[in-house]
C-alpha cells in the first residue's frame, strides 16, 4: 500500500494506477462498516484508493470537529488488511490551500431537509469536499455506506447533475449483533448510553412492522428511552421524496444520546 499526503504524490500514484479505479472516502476512525466498503470495492475494482480526511466544512460551530476521533495508524492497518492500494491522507492545508473555499457546492432545497435542517450547511461541506476528492482521485466508481442514506442520495444527485463520469454505489449498513448501526461516533457513548442507543434500530424495526401508522409506532418506541432526545423520524420514498402509499420506502431517524447525535435508516416495503 502506498500512503500519500500531497496532491503531487497522489497524482503520481493515480497516474500509475491501472484498470478500474475505485475510491472509498472516509473521515478516518475506521470500523467494520468502513472495512465492508473497502472489501466490496476491492472485489469489484482493479485499483482501490482510500481517502482519510476530517473535513471541517461539514462541522457547524459547536459540533464535534475538535474531538472527532483521529486514529491514522490504526486506520492504515485496516486499509492494509482490506487490500487498499493507495491511501490519501491530506492535511487541511493540502485540501484547502487557499483557506476556507469561497465557492461551495449548493445542495439545493433537498440539502435543507432532515440532516440539512438539523445541521445547517452540512451538505454544502460534504458535497464540496467530495467533489474536490473526485477531481483529485478521478475514480471510475465510488462506494458510500447506506447508513448515511441522505448523503448517498445527495452525492448521486451531484454526480448526475454535474455529469461526472463516476458510478456511485451504496453498501448496506453494517450493524452490531444487537442492531446498533456502526458509526465512528459510537465510541463517544458511555456503556449506559450505548444501551439506550439501541432505541434507534428498535424504533425502525417497530415502525417497519406496523401497517397502520409506521411513524407513530417508531416515535412511540422512543418514548421507552426518556434519556434519548428524538430529532426526526420520517417515512419517505427511496429517493427521499414523499412517502408512497405502498411499495418500497425508507424510514430514517436521528436522535441525541447524551451528547452524541446518531442516525440510522432501513428499507421497508409498504403493503
Amino acid at each position: 500500500m502506498i500512503v500519500v499526503e500531497t496532491r503531487e504524490q497522489l497524482a503520481t500514484a493515480r497516474a500509475a494506477a491501472s484498470g478500474t479505479v475505485a475510491v472509498v472516502m472516509t473521515m478516518g476512525a475506521l470500523h467494520d462498516g468502513h472495512a465492508e466498503l473497502l472489501r466490496t470495492a476491492r472485489a469489484e475494482a482493479d485499483t482501490l484508493l482510500l481517502t482519510i480526511f476530517v473535513n471541517p466544512l461539514q462541522f457547524a460551530p459547536g459540533e464535534d470537529l475538535d474531538r472527532y476521533p483521529r486514529t491514522l495508524e490504526a486506520d492504515l492497518a485496516v486499509a492494509r488488511a482490506a487490500g487498499v492500494d493507495i491511501a490519501f491522507t491530506p492535511t487541511q492545508d493540502v485540501m484547502y490551500p487557499q483557506g476556507v473555499p469561497t465557492v461551495r457546492v449548493d445542495p439545493g432545497p433537498a440539502g435543507n431537509e432532515l440532516e440539512g435542517a438539523s445541521r445547517p450547511g452540512f451538505f454544502h461541506g460534504v458535497l464540496t469536499v467530495v467533489n474536490k476528492l473526485f477531481q483529485l482521485t478521478r475514480p471510475h466508481v465510488a462506494y458510500f455506506g447506506e447508513k448515511d442514506y441522505q448523503q448517498l442520495g445527495m452525492i448521486r444527485a451531484m454526480v448526475r447533475d454535474f455529469d461526472l463520469p463516476i458510478d456511485v454505489r451504496g453498501v448496506p449498513t453494517v450493524r452490531e449483533p444487537d442492531g446498533l448501526a456502526l458509526s465512528s461516533r459510537n465510541r463517544y457513548l458511555a456503556p449506559a448510553e450505548r444501551q439506550s442507543a439501541l432505541v434507534l434500530s428498535r424504533a425502525l424495526r417497530k415502525a417497519a412492522s406496523d401497517t397502520e401508522d409506521p411513524v407513530a409506532a417508531g416515535i412511540a418506541e422512543y418514548a421507552t428511552e426518556p434519556e434519548v432526545k428524538l430529532d426526526y423520524f420520517v417515512l419517505t420514498d427511496p429517493m427521499l421524496g414523499p412517502a408512497p402509499a405502498h411499495g418500497p420506502a425508507r424510514l430514517l431517524t436521528a436522535a441525541w444520546v447524551g451528547g452524541t447525535r446518531l442516525i440510522d435508516n432501513i428499507e421497508v416495503q409498504l403493503p
